[in-house]
Order: structure tokens, then C-alpha cells, then sequence
């Protein structure tokens, strides 16, 4: 079940374990019900504060709950969570054991104080990595609110239930019964959700917030580099973030980051935030911008944000990065997260023994049609140009797979529904203009990147991608302005690339300051 090195880690782990935990299970003769009662005896077996029991009674088989011993609080595992979701149990056993969560503590009042009734299910896949921060936050908040309770259920294990509740992205979150929420989240988010005056009080603790020597807008690799480098200056520098970690949150496994030989985006992100913090800088994360507005010979740049508030500073540097593209074809907004899909790592599962179609022939169309043939019926994979552009060792990878059908010179022109979810596409060959019908149970898109700069049309010089253009020191058109990283001119969209830009324009924006 687990090899000698986790067993060791987790039996460590558990001596933070402060008061007395059960895990109680119920199972029945199947042989993941096997599984599961050979891993809660083995956690069981790692703490004397944890205990084993297989008298539960949930509704679904095989399940075990993660309970403090005087009953006051559980958390519901419908699965066995391996994999991305070791860390969630970890976690679970920790937090109702009396260990605190690390999280703000004016945020953990705010769960503390929620009334109500609240029954949330989170259903997870176990590639997915986005899954955990969901299924971690609610554990939080059952562990913390006796009127919360969660379940965290693998889709590709109750597949019946997926279907039945029309399940077709993870993670997709219920409450009492009713869709909360779909995508990554974390607890800051889903109080704001709950709890609307969360919002309001963030912006009232902004808006009296001192101006900055460096502002950073973005929280991804850019803009973790651009304020490691200005607060190691010994500025004033802040950061504001919609969410710290960026695009890097949504990437698999990442092999070329220079000096690590392999990570996963979701712990690099953590990495990247926790060196941030290392240092003297203002983290504002779950903030949007909505406004840039220029000194003008006021001497200070202006922020404003989409919750109200504002932000000043006498420097600020732009790292807002970029996001998926998407088709823009007719029923591909209808039938997002019920079909259409951009992320194989996170929903691959869901479609199981079904057929897809990935949209997309550079490396990440044809890396996600590599893995998805390992799970799914068939992939049809659709290039708009006449031939693929991915690497040629992806290619013959591709190639070689038995289903998989490549189709070239192809647009795609529309998403095709039932009114519930995706059943198929139209595209048009390029070269005849014959349209043609495939019939499909899901679409992953990947087809590249938009720069997110739709907030700065007006005061930045933009070029026709909508980048925002910078020099070699990564200066905007506007005195004071930098920008770094993929919402930039600069070439290659990689991690690498946006660390060491974000790095210059901090220099540059240092060198600014010093020369008014």
C-alpha cells in the first residue's frame, strides 16, 4: 500500500496528531473495500491516537470517515485517496486531530462563525491536481464547524453517481444536494462565496493600505520572482494576485525547470508563495484588477480592483500572465465543464471507455492525446494546420497509438449538444470545405494562450496579440510601468523564462526609483 519511506513520513506527520482520531470504515467484500481496509489499518497502525473501526454505515461502499473520538466533527473519503490526494488525508488526520490548519485566522473565525446547515460533496479524480486544495478546504471547515459536513468521492470509483448527476469536470463541489462550484478553490474563496461580507471587508483593508514603492500585479512565476527581488531591496513592495501561483496551479508535471528534475505545478506554486513570504511582502490574493490608471505627474500609479478598492504605488510591474484559449465557435461556452474541457490531467477520467477529441496539434494537444488514449475509447485528434507541430518524439509516440485518429487541415466550427452535454463537433476541411460530423462525449481544447491584458486596452501599448509590449528591460510605454513574463512580448511562454523576467523588471523598476 504505501512503500517504506511514506510510511515513515506519515508515521511523522502524526505525531501532531493531538487528541484522539478514528477512521471508520464501511466496506463490503469488493476488492477496493479490501484496498481501503488494508490502508486504514496501516495509517491506523502509524499513531496511538489513531483508530481503526469497520462498523460504518455510509451510504457509499467503499468509504471511510476521517471522526474525532468525542464525535463533535467528521470528514467523509469515498475512494481511496492516493495519489494527488495522500496530502488530503494527511490533513484530515492532522486538522481533527487538533493540529491547526495554516490558514489566516481572521479567515478560520470566519468558518468557525458560519451558521447553518452545510453538507458539501466534492467529487475529485485522482490525476487531478487541482482536486486537493478543494477537498483540503472543506476538510478544514468540517474539522473546524460542527454545522459543516463533507465527503470527498472519487468519480472514476462511483461512476454510476457521475453519470446519474451528470458529473463532467473535477472538481465539481454540491451543497446540500444543489451544484456550489466547479475548478479550483480555496478556502478564502469558498467563505467569500458563503460568507458575502468576506469580500467587503478585504476591500475596506486595501482601500487604507499605505502606497507601495512596488506593486506586483499577478501571483505566478513572474510575479513570485519580480517581488522576491524588489523586497530583497528593502522597498516597500506588495503583491495582488487573483490567485498566487497563476497558470502554474493548472500544470501536471513540470521536467524543465532548471535545477529540479521534476515537480508538479500545485507544489511549486506552494513553493514559490512560501519564498515570497520569506520576506517583508504584502500578499493580496483573490484580488482582480480592473484598472490601470497612470501617475500622470502625480507621482503615483493607481490600481484599481474589481471589489471596490484601489491600490498606489510609485512602480508597478504587470504579471497577470495568460490563460487557455478557446475555440470560440458556437456551443463551446454552453457545454464548458459538460463536454468541453481543458485540462485531460483533471478530467481524463471521467471519460473512461468513452470517445473524445482533443483540439490542438502542438506539444500539449498531442501530450494530452497521448495520455487521454490510455483511458478513453478513442481520441480524435483535429490540427487546423496541414500537418502537427508538436515535438517529433510526441509524434511518433502519437502515431503509434492504436486509438487515435489524426485529422489536419481541420477547423472546428461548432460544439454540438443534447442540451445536457457534448455529443459531438462539426468541422470543416480546409482544403475542400466539406463539413464534417464526428460523434464525440467530450472535447479537451488546447490550442494555446490569451494574455490577460483585456483590463489594459486604453493607457499600454498592446501589440496585435493583445501582449503588453516591453523593452529589453522590461519597461512599458508608461514611465514607472513594467511588465514581465507570459502577458508579455517576450518569446517562449515557459516557467523559466517568466522567473528570470520577473526578476529583471524588479531590478528595473529598482533602478527607476532610485533615479527620481
Amino acid at each position: 500500500m504505501f512503500d517504506a519511506t511514506t510510511t515513515t513520513q506519515l508515521k511523522s506527520y502524526l505525531t501532531n496528531v493531538r487528541t484522539p482520531v478514528e477512521l471508520v470504515a464501511t466496506l463490503d467484500d469488493s476488492a477496493k473495500s479490501a484496498e481501503m481496509r488494508a490502508m486504514v489499518e496501516l495509517v491506523a497502525e502509524q499513531s496511538d491516537l489513531v483508530t481503526a473501526r469497520f462498523d460504518g454505515t455510509a451510504p457509499r461502499v467503499p468509504s471511510f470517515a476521517v471522526r474525532r473520538a468525542d464525535g463533535t466533527a467528521e470528514t467523509h473519503f469515498a475512494g481511496l485517496p492516493m495519489g494527488h490526494e495522500f496530502t488530503s488525508l494527511v490533513l484530515a488526520l492532522l486538522h481533527m486531530g487538533g493540529h491547526p490548519p495554516k490558514e489566516e485566522a481572521e479567515l478560520l473565525d470566519s468558518v468557525k462563525a458560519l451558521e447553518g446547515s452545510f453538507h458539501f460533496e466534492t467529487f475529485f479524480s485522482l490525476s487531478c491536481q487541482n482536486c486537493p486544495d478543494v477537498v483540503q478546504a472543506f476538510n478544514i471547515m468540517a474539522a473546524l464547524n460542527p454545522n459543516v459536513s463533507h465527503v470527498a468521492i472519487d468519480g472514476a470509483l462511483f461512476r454510476e453517481e457521475v453519470e446519474t448527476r451528470k458529473v463532467m469536470a473535477v472538481p465539481a463541489v454540491y451543497l446540500n444536494g444543489e451544484p456550489f462550484g466547479q475548478g479550483r478553490m480555496d478556502l478564502a474563496q469558498i467563505m467569500a462565496k458563503l460568507d458575502t461580507g468576506t469580500v467587503a471587508r478585504a476591500a475596506e483593508k486595501i482601500a487604507a493600505k499605505e502606497p507601495f514603492d512596488v506593486l506586483v500585479v499577478g501571483g505566478g512565476p513572474a510575479g513570485a520572482a519580480a517581488a522576491i527581488y524588489a523586497a530583497r531591496k528593502g522597498i516597500r513592495t506588495g503583491v495582488v494576485a487573483e490567485r498566487f501561483g497563476g497558470q502554474v496551479l493548472d500544470t501536471m508535471g513540470i521536467e524543465n525547470f532548471i535545477s529540479v528534475s521534476h515537480t508538479e505545478g500545485p507544489k511549486l506554486a506552494a513553493q514559490l508563495e512560501q519564498h515570497v513570504r520569506d520576506y517583508d511582502v504584502d500578499i493580496m490574493n483573490l484580488q482582480v484588477a480592473s484598472e490601470l490608471v497612470p501617475a500622470n505627474g502625480s507621482g503615483l500609479h493607481e490600481i484599481k480592483l474589481a471589489s471596490g478598492a484601489s491600490l498606489k504605488a510609485k512602480t508597478v510591474i504587470l504579471s497577470t500572465g495568460a490563460r487557455w484559449r478557446q475555440i470560440g465557435v458556437p456551443g463551446e461556452e454552453t457545454y464548458r465543464n459538460k463536454g468541453v474541457a481543458y485540462c485531460p490531467h483533471c478530467d481524463g477520467p471521467l471519460y473512461k471507455g468513452k470517445r473524445t477529441a482533443v483540439i490542438g496539434g502542438g506539444n500539449s494537444g498531442v501530450e494530452a492525446a497521448i495520455d487521454l488514449a490510455g483511458i478513453v475509447a478513442h481520441v480524435t485528434l483535429i490540427e487546423y494546420d496541414s500537418t502537427l507541430r508538436a515535438d517529433a518524439v510526441l509524434q511518433t509516440k502519437l502515431k503509434s497509438l492504436p486509438n487515435v485518429d489524426i485529422i489536419t487541415s481541420a477547423q472546428t466550427t461548432e460544439v454540438r449538444g443534447d442540451g445536457e452535454k457534448v455529443v459531438g463537433l462539426t468541422y470543416k476541411n480546409r482544403e475542400s470545405d466539406e463539413l464534417h460530423h464526428v460523434d464525440l462525449d467530450g472535447i479537451f481544447v488546447q490550442i494555446g494562450l490569451v494574455p490577460n491584458t483585456e483590463w489594459l486596452k486604453g493607457p499600454l501599448t498592446l501589440s496585435r496579440h493583445g501582449e503588453i509590449e516591453i523593452d529589453s528591460h522590461g519597461a512599458t510605454n508608461i514611465p514607472g510601468v513594467f511588465a514581465a513574463g507570459d502577458v508579455t512580448t517576450v518569446p517562449y511562454k515557459q516557467i523559466i523564462v517568466a522567473t528570470g523576467e520577473g526578476t529583471k523588471a524588479a531590478l528595473s523598476a529598482f533602478d527607476h526609483l532610485i533615479r527620481i
